[in-house]
């Protein structure tokens, strides 16, 4: 597949599509993660800032007497309490009180307005350049002079008799959550290329596997365009050979005439059979299982082709015979004329390649639900190499005795073809100079009893 410019191409471009996809799924997941850690800190902050304002309110409304008066008591909830026309710096933090222990850690603020939103006293953490501004929003956002946001809550505040006091207003930094954001932004940030060149390698190592097949169909059907040429180029160039020659010839006389048309004939006979073959691979590649479904007997079926090649197998020199290792009559549901071809391809294939003196046995058996027809040479047998190219369509294993026989190496891609249409297998075991044994198996729908006898 290297070696084709077209499938690199494709595989490129489908590398990329699933790179693109991928990136874009993975920049999706990454801005969703980002966004849900984001609103789950922001959630967390406004429940413990809610939590922190909440319970300082209680405890300063305990301790409110006058509206915007701030009582000395309130000291004791925020001793670093600064009141704002008296110059002062915050007291030292009392670490040991437990209500100010989210305010003493350095992250609160806390602002006190009177009813008419002047800024009266400020405790915690005094951020630079907050505006002094009083904003009657629950929530709000805001920023110093620094940039640092903070987030800040208000609230309503009354004496211990239930006057309007003023107003209550708690802040905190967010200067940590947005420094982990950072670092959560700058760890998708990195991961996603390096996720993407993952991805990639991946990408094209996944598109290479899927091209596999695509490719393998697009180089057996290269070769079969080649083969099927070059099989039909031959007839054609001998046909034309001799027609050109017979032109050339001044005069012919009955023997010559009739020597010209036998060559003809001979050749477009094997053109038409090779045409007739390839039509019938393509019909059974266009329907799978055979359209005519009857009973066949493989018995019969065995026994007819014995007697009809005993005559092949004299010429030859070879023995032919058949071994019925069942006691019963076995049937195959399909096409009787194509399983006949199957079976007949396979004894004329044993016949041609087994040397003089030598034997050819049928052998039909049953092995569980399967009948089971064998055939079994003493032929030259098959090197183990070719043993998975022999059912391909026009291979041979020895070509010049493929040609000189007249075949044209579609016999045993045809009979695999018909084992498969009628739901069954054709396995090869071969070795050299031994022989070799061609074992079909086909599925039984019934059987009756007989009386037969191995012959």
């Amino acid at each position: 597949m290297r070696q084709n410019k077209l499938f690199s191409q494709t595989r490129g471009k489908l590398a990329l599509s699933y790179a693109f996809v991928m990136g874009v799924i993975l920049s999706l997941l990454g801005f969703g993660v980002y966004e849900a850690i984001a609103h789950a800190h922001l959630i967390t902050l406004e429940r413990e800032l809610k939590s922190v304002a909440g319970t300082l309110h209680d405890s300063l409304e305990s301790k409110l007497k006058q509206p915007g008066q701030v009582e000395p008591r309130v000291r004791d909830i925020l001793p670093n309490l600064c009141l704002v026309e008296i110059n002062c710096s915050p007291a030292q933090v009392n670490g040991e009180r437990h209500r100010l222990s989210a305010v003493n850690q350095g992250d609160y603020y806390i602002q006190l307005f009177d009813q008419s939103g002047n800024l009266v006293a400020i405790a915690g953490a005094d951020p630079a350049g907050l505006p002094l501004v009083f904003n009657l929003e629950s929530w709000q956002t805001v920023s110093d002079e620094e940039g640092n946001t903070y987030e800040q809550i208000s609230l309503s505040l009354h004496t211990d008799d239930q006057q309007d006091w003023g107003y209550l207003q708690v802040g905190r930094s967010v200067q940590d959550i947005n420094d982990y954001m950072s670092t959560v932004k700058l760890i998708l940030g990195l991961g996603l290329p390096i996720a993407m060149i993952l991805v990639g390698v991946a990408s094209w190592g996944l598109a290479g596997l899927a091209m596999q097949p695509i490719y393998k169909s697009y180089k057996q059907i290269q070769q079969f365009t080649a083969d099927a040429a070059h099989e039909l180029r031959t007839p054609v160039a001998a046909t034309l050979a001799t027609v050109e020659a017979a032109l050339l010839m001044p005069s012919l006389d009955e023997k010559e005439a009739r020597n010209i048309l036998e060559i003809v004939e001979r050749q477009n006979r094997r053109l038409s059979q090779l045409v007739a073959d390839l039509l019938f691979l393509s019909r059974l590649d266009r329907q799978p299982s055979p359209v005519l479904r009857q009973r066949c007997c493989l018995n019969d079926l065995v026994s007819d082709l014995v007697e009809e090649l005993a005559a092949l197998a004299v010429a030859a020199q070879i023995t032919l015979s058949s071994e019925v290792r069942v006691g019963i009559s076995m049937a195959a549901i399909g096409d009787e004329e194509q399983l006949y071809r199957l079976v007949s391809n396979l004894m004329i294939n044993a016949i041609q390649y087994t040397p003089v003196e030598g034997t050819v046995t049928v052998i039909l058996d049953k092995s569980d639900y399967h009948g089971v027809i064998q055939v079994k040479d003493t032929g030259i047998g098959i090197a183990l190499a070719e043993q998975e190219r022999i059912f391909d369509r026009f291979y041979r294993v020895n070509s010049d005795r493929s040609r000189h026989t007249g075949g044209s190496g579609l016999g045993l891609a045809i009979a695999a073809a018909i084992a498969q249409s009628h739901h069954g297998s054709l396995q090869v075991q071969s070795e050299l100079g031994v022989g070799s044994i061609f074992t079909l198996r086909l599925p039984l729908v019934g059987s009756s009893v007989i009386s037969s006898q191995p012959t």
